[in-house]
């Protein structure tokens, strides 16, 4: 009697592998939302039920009382002074880094990214032995009246220090991959430095300039520790918002802290929706003008132009 055998169908190699990859992709997408909500979502959500947790009529209170109106009066006026001179630093760095070729130049680019691996508060620290009373500059400040250390000029000089990298950094490799052909044909056209810049450079760069201002504003205005150290902590004259909350938390006035933090809170989402909308604008510009995503680098030196 002859006797048949069966032999189980093989799956192909390429439907194994794909089943794995679904897999693998599953399991991270889940670890990345398990650990957003974990890490973000979660203490978000606390902040803003710790915040009104006695009721809406306490939560405004709390914001209108008159050292939080002092804290966000004084966090606005930092960012509307540290921003804006990032801006024209970051500018002026990422022109000079992308369109030419000088002598310290990567000098330059690790002293951008100093505030980076330089902690905030050692950044604050450095102000204090410079600006304070027993610092290098301290007597002849005192000499001539001029406060630094405990005062507004302080915070700004340490605000400013741990921005500026922001808006550099966004623009130099953005402007060293768009080259300087454009630059280099409108100077040959007769266009002054001046028309370049604000003609053909700002256009070619203002989402990725718009990008870097909107990090910049969000960490001038959530800045901790470098200003805990040069703002002596005085209460309506030197608390900017963050250390207004330290304050409120450390006296165990919970729902005023939480009120508080929730505006960071609040003003994290916001820089979220706008950077958002900035990188979807930009992406649809860059597909409607068809360009690459990256250009190459020419082989030999580009001309220089003023």
């Amino acid at each position: 009697m002859a006797t048949v055998t069966t032999q189980a169908p093989t799956i192909p190699r390429h439907n194994r592998n794909t089943t794995e990859s679904r897999r693998v992709q599953v399991l991270l997408v889940s670890l990345a939302l398990a650990f957003m909500l974990l890490f973000v979502l979660l203490p978000l959500i606390a902040v803003f039920a710790e915040a009104f947790r006695k009721g809406v009529a306490l939560y405004f209170e709390a914001l209108r009382e008159p050292d939080a109106l002092a804290a966000i009066k004084l966090t606005l006026l930092i960012a509307a002074i540290s921003v804006p001179l990032n801006l024209v630093f970051g500018v002026a760095a990422a022109w000079a880094i992308a369109k030419f070729e000088f002598r310290g130049k990567q000098l330059l680019i690790s002293l951008i990214d100093l505030p980076f691996s330089v902690s905030p508060v050692v950044a604050g620290l450095i102000y204090v032995l410079v600006f304070g009373a027993h610092g290098w500059l301290g007597p002849w400040l005192q000499a001539h009246d001029i406060k630094i250390i405990f005062a507004v000029p302080g915070i700004v000089l340490a605000t400013v220090f741990v921005t500026f990298p922001f808006v550099a950094r966004e623009l130099i490799p953005l402007m060293q991959a768009q080259g300087s052909e454009e630059e280099v044909a409108a100077r040959v056209l007769g266009a002054s430095g001046w028309q370049i810049f604000w003609r053909v450079t700002l256009p070619n760069i203002k989402w990725g300039l718009l990008y870097g201002v909107i990090l910049c504003n969000a960490r001038a205005m959530g800045e901790f520790g470098a200003v805990s150290v040069v703002s002596g902590h005085i209460r309506g004259l030197t608390n900017t918002i963050p250390l207004h909350v330290e304050i409120l938390y450390n006296e165990y006035n919970f729902v005023a802290a939480f009120a508080c933090a929730s505006l960071l809170a609040f003003l994290a989402l916001v820089t979220l929706v706008l950077k958002s909308w900035v990188e979807m604008r930009s992406a649809k510009e860059f597909q409607a003008a068809d360009l690459p995503p990256e250009r190459p680098q020419p082989l030999a030196p580009e001309p220089r132009f003023v």
